[in-house]
Formats: structure tokens, sequence, C-alpha cells
């Protein structure tokens, strides 16, 4: 009770000095959004009606005035958040269930990239009156079931799937590229490795030559994309680091289903029927965890642990949260969705 009062009287001073004039509208925006008091009231504003089927996926606009969202039904729709409304839906092409889309940045709006059950990534082109035109991009074998842009890319994005592969998308060439292939650690060739399902894809936002992937093994694996040609044929299987809990090394029952990395290149990962874990940068593995002797691997430093929610029955994503990522932000199979402080959880 004592931290909500002082969390009020903090707000307080803040609200008088903005009404004073003392702070810039841009400076009071970043604090008080930042409030555990405003945070802790955060609740339902409306619903959105439209989809006949499963949404899976949603995104805000670079402006944040509208969300785009994707569904079971095949569908895309734009809508006014504030307002509730619809602005514009369209077919998207794809032939089963929508797990991802994206509005591409610095383009008005008008390019929107979307993945599926059925391996396509295809670009939906906006015209005048809300118009669309759909194309397919390229294709994996298997869902595909993230898309990351390139921050502050109006061309550049990148998709992971099922098959394992990591593509790479300019929308100013006609084409994708496949980056790499991802493949299991062989611990020392007693075994040999196997292709890694993807389930998340995430760009570092601070170097986007890094970007890290996740799905149906127990690590994340970060890559830097100056090593790679444009053919995967003849690329290996080379991350720079990974990160994993030392409790879930060599646990073959878990598997990563979402990525997120702040914006000082901290890497959320978020694990199926397990926990959410907060790495820092000092926190890897290097590029070969079972390489090294196993008790190197007990001196690295535990990460910050998030618990409580439940994810189980779908591919639950995970967000940092607030202007300086304070919070980490998950859905829940309860339908909760749940909100920890980055720090001290």
């Amino acid at each position: 009770m004592e931290n909500i009062y002082k969390g009020s009287e903090i707000e307080f001073v803040e609200i008088r000095r903005r009404e004073m004039g003392l702070s810039q509208p841009r400076t009071f925006a970043r604090r008080i959004s930042a409030s555990e008091v405003l945070v802790k009231k955060i609740d339902l504003y409306g619903k959105l009606n439209g989809h006949d089927g499963c949404v899976n996926t949603i995104q805000f606009n670079s402006s944040g005035d509208h969300l785009v969202s994707g569904s079971d039904d095949r569908k895309v729709m734009l809508w006014n958040w504030a307002t509730k409304t619809l602005e514009f839906s369209y077919p998207s092409g794809h032939l089963d269930n929508i797990f991802q889309v994206r509005i591409m940045p610095y383009t008005d709006d008008r390019k929107i990239v979307t993945s599926s059950a059925d391996g396509q990534v295809r670009l939906g082109l906006v015209s005048e009156y809300s118009k669309v035109k759909t194309k397919k991009l390229g294709e994996h074998q298997g869902s595909v079931h993230n898309l990351a842009v390139e921050a502050g890319s109006p061309h550049i994005f990148y998709s992971c799937g099922e098959d394992g592969y990591v593509q790479h998308f300019d929308l100013r060439s006609n084409s994708a590229r496949k980056l790499l292939s991802c493949s299991s650690f062989a611990d020392n060739n007693k075994q040999s490795s196997s292709i890694i399902r993807l389930n998340a894809l995430v760009i570092d936002p601070r170097n986007p030559n890094y970007f890290a992937v996740g799905g149906s093994d127990e690590y994340a694996r970060v890559y830097d994309i100056r090593k790679y040609t444009w053919d995967a044929s003849s690329n290996l299987d080379s991350p720079v680091n990974t990160f994993c809990p030392r409790h879930l090394i060599d646990t073959h029952n878990v598997h990563i289903t979402s990525l997120a990395y702040s914006n000082t290149s901290d890497l959320l990962v978020s694990y199926n029927d397990e926990l959410i874990y907060l790495f820092e940068k000092n926190m890897g593995m290097g590029p070969s965890p079972l390489s090294g002797p196993r008790e190197d691997l007990q001196n690295l430093k535990e990460p910050e642990v998030y618990s409580g929610h439940r994810n189980s029955k779908t591919v639950k994503g995970v967000s940092f949260f607030g202007p300086h990522d304070e919070y980490v932000m998950s859905g829940s199979d309860c339908g909760h969705i749940f909100i920890w402080k980055k720090k001290g959880a």
C-alpha cells in the first residue's frame, strides 16, 4: 500500500509540473507511461469485431494510431483502435491460417507483409481507396510462424519457418534469399544434427546485423548476417552466441515460442509449458554450448525469470513494454495479459 501511495505522489508531481509548463510533452509522456500506478490500471478499452476465426497476430503501425490483424479466416484487417472501427480488410491470398502480419515502416501503411501455415510469405499493396493487390514473395516448406522487420527500413525483413530456414527479403527485388538452415547441436559427435523447426525470429534494434532465432529445442541462437552469403547451400549454421537457462540444457521436452530484444540488446526468451527468461548480453554460452567443459556453464550468471502465466496451448508471444522497456508482457492460456517489472520481478 505504501508503494501505491508513493507512486501516486510521484504521478501528482509529474502532472503538476506538466500543468505549470515545467515539463515537455514528450518528457511527460515517457515518465508517466512507465508509471507502475498507471500500468496497474490498464484495463480492457474495447473489442474489435470482424474476423471469423482465431486472431493469431496484431501489430500497431509506426505512429500507433492504427493496428493490423491476421486470422484463421485468412483475412487481413486494418483498424482505428481509438474509434474501434474497421478501416478496411482484404483477402490475403493465403491458403491457410495467417500467423504473422507486419506493416512496413515509412510506407504510409501501404505495404503489409504476411506469413501463414501454408508456407507462403506474401505482400499486400494498398492503393488509393484502400484497394489491395497481393502477391507471393517467397515460400517455406511448412508453416511460417514469424516475420521480423529491420528497424526503420521500408524494404528489408526476414522470415523463419518449420523447415529450419531463415530467409531474407528486400522489397526492392523480386526474390527471397535463403540465409541459413538452423540445425541442432551435436554433443561431441555422439549424435547427428537435425533440423530445428523455427518459431521465433527477432532483430537486434541496436545492431541490425544481429538476429536471434528460436524453435524446437532449448537454445536461442544469435547470428551475424555479415557471415552469410546469399546462397544458403554454401552457408554453415554458425551462430555467434547461444542462450539457455542452465537447468534446461540437454532437456528435450521444451521449445521456444517467442523472442524479444530490448533497446539495450537484452534478450527475452519464452518457452512452451515453461517460463520466460531475460538474458543480458554477457550471459551467452558462445557459439557451441555443448563443446566446452560443463563446469564453465555453471559459472554463468542466472537470467531474470518471469512466471505465473501459462504458455502451452498455442504459440504465445512475449515483448517489452514501456518507453525504456521497464516491463515484460506476455499472453497466457487463461486469457489474461501478464505484465512484470523487468528487474526484480
